[in-house]
């Protein structure tokens, strides 16, 4: 009788901590479903394997990574307010200590795309004024790739 017991603890035990487990989203169908059915979302940003557009012209990104959930977040089908692809979005800011620039907000935009490309704003806002501190624009896809640039999980 033990031994049953001692197995129906360990069945219970792996079947709950692999319902824990975060399941990669691989395309924007996926995600889509995911956000629509209310799954709790987030993405994880490796920087410095995106392209980085700053003024226009590229740069190297920083190596840095980031990570936010997508909730609240909106969608808009093609052509609602006159967009060619049906997108995503959803935003995050957050005050932060910075070693150069001291207390700012880390505001972060997120667009993907309906062909999985991936837009991504960084600006850090001075919070007293809102005066614009760094601005960059990132680019990359989503990726069936754990180590790719952005990856999408949901819990």
């Amino acid at each position: 009788m033990k031994n049953i017991f001692f197995i129906l603890i360990l069945y219970l035990t792996a079947s709950n901590s692999a319902k824990c487990q975060p399941t990669q989203i691989t395309n924007f169908d996926q995600l889509l479903t995911a956000l629509k059915t209310g799954e709790d979302v987030c993405t994880v940003i490796d920087y410095s394997k995106c392209k980085l557009l700053v003024d226009g012209k590229e740069e190297k990104a920083p190596e840095a990574i980031g990570g936010m959930g997508i909730n609240p977040f909106e969608y808009f089908a093609k052509g609602a307010v006159k967009n060619s692809k049906a997108f995503i979005t959803a935003s995050e800011n957050k005050l932060i200590s910075h070693p150069k620039y001291g207390y700012v907000y880390n505001y972060v935009k997120i667009r993907i795309y309906e062909d999985n490309t991936v837009e991504l704003i960084a600006r850090y806002l001075e919070p007293k004024t809102f005066e614009v501190l760094l601005d960059e624009k990132f680019y990359s896809t989503i990726a069936a790739d754990k180590d790719a640039a952005v990856v999408f999980y949901k819990k």
